[in-house]
């Protein structure tokens, strides 16, 4: 059997359609679109998932949950994963030589999963805390780490205690205090001026009368 006499199987492959060849056809006229309507025209088409005017379905339904746009540009590492390269330096371009992370990833973490027997030296990847110690334990060494910068420290608030009770019966201490001192003293003496003189008023207006009815 040569090229030339290969053949689809018999009914796989169908003529296409003629349209618009005459009513003998039966497809002419309207070309198998029907009377008048927006499909009937020609250009006319509506986007995917267009239903008339209506809130589309894809609209309709709410969103669920965030996906990361570089999830994959830090994949993780496993320890099972180290155990299994031969290399005994371990940073991103062995790992990417290895096949571990694929050739796009902009970094890695090794993370505690499976067990690394043998001594390593991982430079220039994330560690997790599990991994950082299962390194150490096999008697490896962290060369370069990636870590997490730490926040800074918030500054210690000041709490102000509230004033005594007794704080205005207490002596005067400095000027100000003594100034507080004068002044409310200013103002019993004003207070005792002004009821005595309150008291004078009504008596001398008793004796003024009794004039004005002598004479």
């Amino acid at each position: 059997m040569d090229l030339n006499d290969l053949k689809p199987a018999p009914g796989s492959k169908r003529a296409r359609r003629r349209v618009g060849r005459g009513i003998g056809s039966g497809h002419g006229k309207t070309a198998g679109r029907g009377h008048k309507g927006q499909k009937a025209r020609s250009g006319g088409f509506h986007k995917i998932g267009f239903e008339g005017g209506q809130m589309p379905l894809q609209r309709r339904l709410p969103k669920r949950g965030f996906i990361s746009p570089t999830r994959d540009a830090t994949p993780e590492v496993r320890l099972s994963d180290i155990q299994k390269m031969g290399a005994e330096l371990v940073d991103l371009t062995a790992l990417k030589a290895a096949g571990v992370v694929h050739d796009g990833a902009l970094g890695a973490k090794l993370i505690l999963s499976g067990k690394l027997t043998r001594k390593v030296t991982v430079k220039g990847i994330g560690v997790s805390k599990g991994a950082r110690a299962a390194v150490t334990a096999a008697g490896g060494s962290l060369v370069d780490i990636k870590e997490k910068p730490k926040a800074p420290p918030k500054p210690p608030v000041e709490v102000k205690t509230p004033p005594a009770k007794g704080a205005d019966a207490a002596p005067a201490k400095g000027g100000e205090a003594a100034t507080g001192g004068d002044k409310r003293a200013e103002k019993a003496k004003a207070a005792e001026k002004k009821a005595k003189d309150a008291e004078k008023g009504p008596e001398k207006g008793k004796g003024a009368e009794k004039g004005k009815g002598k004479g």
